[in-house]
């Protein structure tokens, strides 16, 4: 899996040549290393318990492509800090990295300093090309899904007797 990911190769074309021969044109596209080091071996994979009133989950996808994203969180009530985080993408690897780099990001910060966080950040670090934006774009309305989701559990609500 990792040859298919890492390189993929096709004849797009042939063309004449000045000598009069025909050669086939290659493309190739490449991940960076850092999309392939997340997918490989991708960070905190998992769940939180999703009733626990300090976790928060997001769950988006991207019906164009088919990507799923669900990122949990586990914040400390005293703090509002990120003590924990969790994901499981269905998806391509530009999905999968975007969803374990934001992890690493967004533990052991603030919940207000996550919400925070854009796309562009993510596709800078993982070096996203255009086609692929899309993916970071996940991972960023998870966050904030997530975030949301932590906020709704904190509020009280009021019970008319």
């Amino acid at each position: 899996m990792l040859s298919r990911l890492a390189l993929r190769a096709r004849t797009t074309t042939t063309t004449q040549t000045p000598t009069g021969l025909i050669s086939p044109m290659i493309q190739r596209r490449l991940y960076h290393p850092k999309v392939i080091d997340h997918y490989t071996h991708p960070r905190n994979v998992g769940s939180l318990d999703k009733k626990a009133l300090n976790v928060g989950t997001g769950l988006v996808g991207a019906p164009a492509c088919g990507d799923v994203m669900r990122l949990q969180i586990q914040v400390n009530d005293d703090t509002g800090i990120i003590e924990n985080v969790k994901f499981k993408t269905f998806g391509c690897g530009s999905a999968i990295a975007s969803s374990s780099y934001m992890t690493e990001m967004v533990k052991g910060m603030s919940v207000n300093d996550a919400f925070l966080i854009k796309n562009t950040q993510i596709a800078k670090e993982l070096s996203l090309p255009p086609v692929k934006l899309h993916c970071s774009m996940l991972a960023e309305d998870a966050i904030k899904a997530a975030i949301n989701d932590y906020k709704s559990k904190r509020t009280t609500k009021t019970v008319l007797t």
